[in-house]
Order: C-alpha cells, then sequence, then structure tokens
C-alpha cells in the first residue's frame, strides 16, 4: 500500500477557479459505490464507480444557498462543512449535508421510465377540458433516457447558535448528531422541528469559556457512544445511557504534556481537528496540527501509537501563526482493515502510517506530477542541505497549497484527496496475476 503511486487524468476543472470552486468535503458511501464531494459554492457533486474501476460524476446538485440572518447581521455562507452517507435501504441513496447553520437530507433517485396517457392531462402536462374526454385509457409507462434526480426531503435549522463543524449518523439508522462550537444536539431523522441537546459546554459567563467543541464522531456499532474532541487537545467519550445530558464523559482521552516543553503554540497545535473512531470500533483516531494518534478505547492516560506528521514545522510556528495557518483543520482516515492511516499536509502533500511495519511515505497529489500513467515518487521534506535532487526544502514548502480533507474507501485501497477545486483518486492497480501492487491515481477532477 506503501509503494509509488501512478496517476491517470478523468477530468480536470479549468485551471482558473474561484473560491466557490474550492472543495470543502469527501465521503465515500458505505459500499464504497458513490463518492459525494461538496464545496465553498455550497454545491454537492457525487461520483459513481463504473465496472472498470474509474469513478464518473452521477449528479450534481446545489445544497446550500447563501442566506441573511437579519437578527444578528450576519452572512450565512453556502459552504458545505460535511456529507455524510445514510445507509442504504432501498434503490435511492440518501446523504446529509450541511453548512454552518442548516443540515438537509436529501434523496437521490434514478428515473429511466415515463408515465404516458393520462386521461384528465395532455402530453404536456395541461388539463385537458372535460368536456372533450369521451373514453379512459390506463396509462402506461415508457422508457426514458437516465434521470437522477436529487430532491431535498428534510431541513433540520434553527437548532445551532453557532457554527456546525460536525454531523454524524448513529448506527441505530434513525438519529444522527450535530456539534457546532459549544453544543451537540441529537435529532431523529424523521423529526426536524426538535433535537435533544446532549452535551452544553457554554458556561453563563462566556468570559469563562476555556474550550471548544471542534469535531464530533458517533461510535459505528454502539448506538450510545459518541466521542468528541476540544481545542484543548482532549477527547471524550460520552455513554448516553448514563445520563441525558452527557456533560459528564464516560471516559477523557489526553496525554500528558511535559511542562519544560509547553510554549505559546503549545495549546493551538494541540486542538483536535478530527476524530474517527476504527472500523472495529476498539480504536480512535485523532488529528492535532502535528501529530496524528492511535487511542485504545481501553486506555486514555496515553495513545498506543502517535505519528509524526509534519515535525519539521516545529521551527516555523512564528510564520505559521501569522498567516493563520496555524489553524488549519486537517482530517485523518483509516484503510478498510485499520491497518493504515492516511492524513494531508502541506505543499499538496499527504501522509501515510502503515500500523504493522511503522513504515511512512510521503506522496504529492497536484496537477504537475500527475500525468497520465505516470509514476509518483515519494516526498522527502529536508530542514537542512538536500541529499537527494527530489528533497524539498522546508523553506520551499507552499503553504497555500493544502491537503485538508482526505476519505478511503470502506473495503479497498481507494482514497480521495481533495486539493483546492481538484479532487484525486488513487487506487491499487493489479498485476496480471491478481495481486495488489502499485496504487495509482485514477483520476482527478
Amino acid at each position: 500500500m506503501l509503494s509509488p503511486v501512478l496517476c491517470s487524468d478523468l477530468a480536470a476543472l479549468e485551471p482558473e477557479y474561484t473560491e466557490a470552486d474550492v472543495i470543502s468535503t469527501v465521503e465515500f458511501n458505505q459500499t464504497g459505490e458513490f463518492l459525494a464531494t461538496g464545496d465553498k459554492g455550497g454545491r454537492v457533486v457525487i461520483f459513481q464507480r463504473e465496472p472498470q474501476g474509474e469513478y464518473n460524476v452521477y449528479s450534481t446538485f446545489q445544497s446550500h444557498e447563501p442566506e441573511f440572518d437579519y437578527l444578528k447581521s450576519f452572512e450565512i455562507e453556502e459552504k458545505i462543512n460535511k456529507i455524510r452517507w445514510l445507509p442504504p435501504h432501498n434503490p435511492a441513496h440518501f446523504l446529509l449535508s450541511t453548512n454552518d447553520k442548516t443540515v438537509k437530507l436529501w434523496k437521490v433517485s434514478e428515473k429511466d421510465k415515463r408515465a404516458e396517457g393520462y386521461n384528465l392531462r395532455d402530453e404536456e402536462g395541461r388539463l385537458k377540458d372535460l368536456s372533450t374526454i369521451t373514453t379512459l385509457q390506463v396509462p402506461v409507462l415508457r422508457p426514458m433516457d437516465l434521470l437522477v434526480e436529487a430532491s431535498p426531503r428534510r431541513v433540520f435549522a434553527n437548532a445551532h447558535a453557532y457554527h456546525i463543524n460536525s454531523i454524524s449518523v448513529n448506527s441505530d439508522c434513525e438519529t444522527y448528531l450535530s456539534a457546532d462550537d459549544l453544543r451537540i444536539n441529537l435529532w431523529h431523522l424523521n423529526i426536524t422541528d426538535r433535537s435533544f441537546n446532549i452535551v452544553d459546554l457554554k458556561p453563563e459567563n462566556m468570559e469563562d469559556l476555556s474550550e471548544v467543541i471542534t469535531v464530533a464522531e458517533f461510535h459505528p456499532h454502539h448506538c450510545h457512544l459518541l466521542a468528541f474532541s476540544s481545542s484543548t487537545g482532549t477527547t471524550r467519550l460520552c455513554d448516553m445511557r448514563a445520563r441525558a445530558l452527557c456533560d459528564q464523559h464516560a471516559k477523557l482521552f489526553e496525554e500528558a504534556v511535559d511542562p519544560s516543553r509547553q510554549s505559546f503554540f503549545s495549546e493551538i497545535v494541540s486542538s483536535v481537528s478530527d476524530v474517527k473512531f476504527s472500523h472495529s470500533g476498539r480504536y480512535l483516531l485523532t488529528r492535532d496540527y502535528l501529530t496524528v494518534k492511535v487511542w485504545d478505547l481501553n486506555m486514555e492516560n496515553k495513545p498506543m501509537e502517535t505519528y509524526q506528521v509534519h515535525d519539521y514545522l516545529r521551527t516555523k510556528l512564528c510564520s505559521l501563526y501569522e498567516s493563520d495557518c496555524i489553524f488549519d483543520k486537517f482530517e485523518c482516515a483509516w484503510n478498510g482493515t485499520d491497518s493504515v492511516i492516511m492524513t494531508g499536509a502541506y505543499n499538496n502533500y499527504f501522509r501515510m502510517f502503515d500500523r504493522a511495519s511503522l513504515r511512512d511515505v510521503t506522496l504529492e497529489a497536484s496537477r504537475e506530477v500527475c500525468k497520465r500513467r505516470a509514476v509518483l515518487q515519494p516526498r522527502r521534506v529536508c530542514v537542512g542541505k538536500k541529499r537527494k535532487e527530489t528533497d524539498v526544502s522546508v523553506d520551499s514548502l507552499d503553504f497555500r497549497k493544502k491537503i485538508l480533507h482526505t476519505a478511503w474507501h470502506p473495503k479497498e485501497n481507494i482514497i480521495a484527496i481533495a486539493a483546492s477545486n481538484n479532487l484525486y483518486i488513487f487506487q491499487d492497480r493489479l498485476t496480471p496475476n491478481g495481486h495488489h501492487n502499485t496504487p495509482e491515481i485514477q483520476s482527478a477532477m
């Protein structure tokens, strides 16, 4: 899985793009057949995997529009913060999408037949003069070109005073959570006019505020368990069976920090930007600014594994703070067997860590290196003098190019990487004897 990567081009957006084109979230569905992306323009693009293995555009629709809150006098952006698929139960597909304030449930369905021969309407759908109807006929279904329709089924609004940063579908397939900076709400998928507050960190006096919620997620198998992380670097596991309001956590995952190593930036870089349960449900994966950590749910005092993502940036924290890059929120992902971890970095680099062999690799997702069938060489960032021609100096990294959003196919070694307005899809190439050999980038959007 950590061998060199190949690249082929599926489709490419125009080199010139607007801020609205920047991808803000990426998510595979439960089978991996579909891949959804959301952007800052409020659009959702769904890709479907073809029989030959490539992903092509399946449907595109506008999920959210910009709004203005006249009561508080601020604009609500249309940017899609998160997308989550619901488990499939019929031929139609359902997904949740959210901007800063409103969560919407969308139904995506196919239509390849149309009804003809209505008694009361003509071919264009206009009502007939009833006096002209002398006979009755049975309407029939005629084949038509495939049409993919996206329709909003539910709108969950007016429940968050702060910006929504997370949504997560429960394993009971009936409820989901939405989290903002200070509160987590529990919703029923069929009820839009009310939700139940299960976590509330808002103090009586806002001057006493010491932390904010950064991300929240349900356990993949136990519907009563959820985890949420905060800006202080802690992750709490809550059990909804213990009490209705989960302000008192069941477990607290926190690593002790050496006071001698504390600095002005310590709390900022320790803020958790993403948390993911493993597919088995046994482990937690957390990402802060400099590291990605694996926690055992049975061991709270320290992580099982800690992987340095870009430790070479420790000497650059001051300039990163001045440019606000230090507040970037990187996501992380497990592979289908929980054996490999992936997360993003700067300069359009992303990192993979093999938990068994402890090997890691840095790869680049960018148009300059993604020629069709061209081999991608592993990248290496050096702090001092270059050892190889291909080495990249830490001083030459482009911090405007960053991999914030990543997703891993739930069953196969296929990953999706969002870099600005481009989507890169990597997949394993099979050798003639059927064994996995070199992963390849299948597409770039």
